[in-house]
């Protein structure tokens, strides 16, 4: 009987993990929806479709393929194909049906099938089938976009039947790897398979989606139809949404022109990202009327971590105090009143606006008006401790040189070389001396791909859902790897060890303690001096648009809105 036992256990230990087929799929916790929800609450499932939606996009666009890395695709492509899974933004980051109609994945995410849609076409009412999947991935695999590269390459395809594809993993994957084949953009393989996919094009590709290319001007201007007999339009992801029959870019030299082109009504929406601008530039007669609404709408998106970043790899970084004491002499409270109309918040930690930060677990508000005068003190006492010499509480100059403290500020946008000014400008009164250097893009990207410069103005991405970035952003390893994202330099071994935890979090509270942990390490190393980030979205649009009253955790979703029948004439 004890063999008989044993044989059973180890049958149970060699067995493969069964998958569960699921109809919605979370990177942590339960979906909100089931297989019974009708539409999202964010949508207006009885929204009338007609009009024309015209928005701005700056610069130009040389190419109709968003998929490869050649080329500067054209606004709104995305909505002409169609993924396996359509993303919400109600969660942090949760994948519903669309071209598949359920999936079966296991408990450790070793795997995933998916179900396609019988009625899934495209735009020639061809069927998409297991070829056009199993022809997607493995097209980009080979010219994809970088993250496509990276993660296609730890899966291996196999169709089941026609409508049944199995991807199953191997390697360095994590609970994330099942989510990003999930969002996979499925390409017509009888369309595609004569053509040179890594190429710039200017013919209309087929696609699967709410939309079609109608009409472009090439760097100019390009317009989208809406499909009225979408093969999707009524599932859990779309009802409700996609209700402008026309959708139009058109193209300006720089966004000063776009705003202008807005104020006289040939543009119907705009979303502003400066402070100064919305408290400037919105004052006309059709905002005084009513003809045009402005808004402030709250959202719950993690926003980027912004500031000035150390570089710890060279010195005066390389030393913690003198880190933390240039740290405190940044006054935001002075940059936030006359910059951004004390409308923004400072970051106060590497997941902003969220509920996983560290900071989340503190009281944050205005600094008092005797803030600045105590930094200054504790900045004093901090640069003494570090070596530094002080003379008339205003000159740091070496212990052994008596060279006073300096370094380069690198940047690449003017917005930002003004804080860097101001910055500078009390630096100076200080003996400390801050150069300025504003570059073009490639030389800027090549300086901080190479980790050439002292301090870095600039930011990293954040997310809700925090995953396998995180150890590209903060480990030892990305820290002496070129071209990373780990431009602090950053080598911590407790920090390695809970950025490599956090994709592995199976609920939302596992998720919150581990990154609030990870985020309490990262601010005890005074690796940046923090800036700001806004809690709201700027909306600026003409009253013929509508919207759905309720507003999701990642703010307004365009594709939700629309315009009454008499206005859509």
């Amino acid at each position: 009987m004890r063999g008989i036992a044993l044989l059973s256990a180890l049958l149970l230990l060699s067995a493969p993990t069964q998958a569960e087929e699921l109809f919605g799929l979370s990177m942590v916790g339960t979906p909100q929806y089931t297989v019974e929800s009708t539409h999202l609450d964010y949508a207006n499932e009885n929204a009338p479709k007609g009009g024309e939606l015209k928005q701005a996009a700056i610069g130009s666009f040389d190419t109709l393929n968003p998929y490869t890395i050649k080329g500067n695709a054209a606004k709104g492509l995305n909505l002409t194909t169609d993924r396996l899974m359509a993303r919400v933004w109600g969660e942090p980051f949760t994948l519903y049906p669309l071209i598949a109609k359920s999936i079966e994945v296991p408990e450790d995410r070793s795997s995933i099938t998916f179900n396609l849609n019988d009625k899934a076409r495209f735009h020639d009412g061809s069927r998409i089938s297991s070829e056009d999947v199993i022809f997607s991935f493995e097209t980009l695999r080979k010219y994809g976009r970088p993250n496509m590269r990276r993660i296609y390459k730890l899966a291996k395809a196999e169709p089941l039947d026609s409508q049944t594809v199995t991807f199953t993993l191997s390697g360095d994957y994590d609970r994330e790897t099942v989510m990003i084949l999930a969002m996979m953009p499925i390409l017509s393989k009888a369309y595609w398979e004569d053509k040179e996919f890594d190429q710039t094009t200017f013919t209309p590709p087929l696609g699967s989606g709410p939309y079609r290319i109608k009409e472009f001007e090439a760097g100019r201007k390009i317009s989208y139809e809406r499909i009225k007999d979408y093969w999707a339009k009524d599932l859990l992801t779309n009802k409700g949404h996609h209700n402008f029959d026309l959708i139009t870019y058109d193209y300006f030299r720089d966004d000063s022109v776009a705003l202008e082109a807005f104020k006289k009504g040939d543009l119907s929406m705009r979303r502003e990202w400066d402070a100064g601008e919305w408290n400037n530039s919105y004052k006309f007669d059709a905002v005084d009327n009513g003809d045009v609404i402005k808004e402030e709408i709250k959202h719950g998106r993690a926003e980027k971590i912004r500031g000035f970043i150390f570089n710890t790899r060279r010195a005066p970084f390389n030393d913690m105090k003198t880190r933390q004491a240039l740290n405190l002499l940044f006054d935001f409270d002075w940059v936030n009143d006359n910059f951004f109309y004390g409308e923004y918040k400072q970051v106060d930690s590497f997941f902003p606006n969220t509920d996983l930060g560290f900071s989340a677990l503190k009281e944050t508000g205005k600094h008092p008006e005797h803030k600045q005068r105590e930094n200054l003190r504790k900045a004093n006492a901090l640069f003494k401790e570090a070596g530094w010499v002080v003379v008339d509480n205003k000159y740091y100059g070496h212990p052994e040189t008596g060279e006073p403290l300096s370094f380069e500020i690198l940047t690449d946008t003017p917005s930002m070389e003004k804080i860097a000014l101001a910055y500078s400008r009390y630096l100076e009164k200080m003996g400390i001396k801050a150069i300025i250097r504003v570059m073009d893009s490639a030389a800027f990207r090549s300086r901080i791909n190479d980790y050439d410069f002292d301090m870095l103005l600039y930011h990293w991405n954040s997310t809700l859902s925090p995953g396998t970035e995180q150890y590209l952003y903060w480990s030892c390893e990305s820290a002496k790897t070129p071209s990373r994202w780990n431009y602090a330099g950053i080598c911590d071994p407790e920090v390695d060890t809970l950025a490599k935890a956090i994709p592995t979090a199976k609920t939302r509270e596992e998720l919150k303690n581990l990154a609030q942990n990870l985020d309490q390490k990262l601010q005890e190393g005074q690796y940046f001096v923090p800036l700001y980030y806004n809690p709201n979205d700027y909306v600026a649009y003409w009253d013929t648009l509508k919207r759905p009253e309720f507003v999701p955790l990642y703010g307004i979703v365009l594709e939700t809105w629309w315009m009454e029948p008499q206005d859509a004439q």
